[in-house]
């Protein structure tokens, strides 16, 4: 049976600052700015008086509600972290048989020569995450964990093989390092 109340806390870095208003959530940092909405039922954000905690607290709590505190403290530690540290996804491209060509341009990232193919592939870059091509590696980086493994993961996809083996044929590009704090 879950307590009658449970209460958790994140302390905020010095050169972060939060606004909370009705469950709507903008982190402001050194990198940029995040804003997301963090409302649920039943769990009450509150930021301290000093501005340097944010309280999250639910009275009498369902297992959803359990877990949703879990989550949401969580989502406000990724978020702080993206505004301080920032996130970074390395990629590597990888061919046999045709050598591919990757060019970064208007919000999409254009996949040319992908196993011979006349038409070119392309993944979509998902918020204000960069993109860098520099011969076989592509880095991505961003201050929103959620966009730079999105546009990570829209990469590897563009260049999945289907209706061939793929033990023999491993050309595509392929996630090295995940979405790490940038170092």
């Amino acid at each position: 049976m879950p307590p009658p109340q449970v209460k958790d806390e994140l302390e905020i870095p010095q050169d972060v600052e939060i606004t909370l208003r009705n469950g709507q959530v903008e982190v402001r940092g050194p990198k940029g700015v995040l804003t997301k909405n963090l409302c649920y039922p039943g769990v009450e954000l509150g930021l301290a008086s000093d501005g340097r905690n944010i309280h999250l607290s639910v009275d009498f709590p369902s297992r959803k509600q359990l877990a949703m505190v879990g989550t949401i403290k969580a989502h406000l530690r990724n978020m702080v972290q993206g505004v301080t540290k920032g996130y970074q996804a390395t990629l590597k491209i990888v061919y046999a048989h045709f050598p591919i060509n990757v060019k970064v341009e208007q919000g999409r990232v254009k996949i040319e020569n992908f196993y011979g193919e006349k038409k070119p592939r392309y993944a979509k870059i998902v918020g204000d995450t960069k993109v860098e091509v520099s011969g076989d590696t592509i880095i991505v980086e961003g201050v929103n964990k959620e966009h730079v493994g999105q546009t990570a993961a829209n990469l590897e996809k563009a260049t999945r093989i289907r209706d061939r083996c793929p033990r023999r044929f491993q050309d595509g590009i392929y996630l090295v390092k995940k979405a790490d704090v940038k170092e």
